[in-house]
């Protein structure tokens, strides 16, 4: 009895990169300027960094980390140098920049969004400005964390429409292009069994 083969589709990644503070290009203030606000969570919390992940990649198919149980949350979020830096409007969650150091200077934005419900209104930008700032002067926080020489990121066709501009606006430069056929999965949705309908 055959089988009809698993659903794919075909995904382009880009690989970006800052190589000096004098790359980032600051970002457009939003019109709800006096509500927002970006802050470190400066407490590793895998309850906190976990419900972050979820709310942000509901929808576009972050599904890497949800098999993580707290230890390992709790052994990543509490390696040295690595931050997660949270966009706030009236003191409401509406986003994440995760920063993860590596060998020779190069820290990794290893993610990056927003709450669904917050994009689209320049909040993004801001806190990208924000965190990738905060990347370049992360030796400063951390000591025996290396200098910053660089700082760079992938993204990709299943990530928001406008993410791959967003970053070139703020001074990333794509370094690396390609694409894949990869399986074609429903994206999680914010909870257990919540998945998001993308018919």
């Amino acid at each position: 009895m055959s089988t009809s083969p698993a659903p794919t589709r075909r995904v382009t990644t880009w690989w970006l990169e800052q190589t000096s503070p004098g790359d980032l290009a600051p970002a457009r203030t939003p019109a709800r300027e006096a509500g927002l606000r970006v802050a470190r969570a400066a407490v590793p919390s895998p309850e906190f960094s976990r419900f972050l992940y979820t709310a942000v990649g509901q929808d576009v198919t972050w599904t890497d980390r949800l098999v993580w149980d707290v230890a390992r949350w709790r052994a990543f979020l509490e390696r040295p140098g690595v931050e997660t830096w949270v966009a706030y409007e009236h003191d409401t969650p509406a986003g994440f920049l995760e920063l993860d150091p590596g060998p020779e200077g190069a820290v990794e934005v290893s993610y990056f969004g927003l709450i669904p419900a917050f994009r689209g209104r320049g909040i993004g930008g801001l806190l990208l400005a924000e965190g990738v700032a905060r990347a370049w002067d992360l030796a400063s926080r951390w000591p025996g964390v290396s200098p910053t020489r660089r700082v760079w990121l992938h993204t990709c066709s299943k990530d928001g429409p406008y993410a791959l501009a967003n970053y070139r606006r703020r001074g990333f430069r794509v370094f690396d292009t390609r694409e894949a056929e990869e399986p074609a999965i429903a994206a999680p949705g914010p909870w257990p069994g919540a998945v998001v309908d993308e018919s």
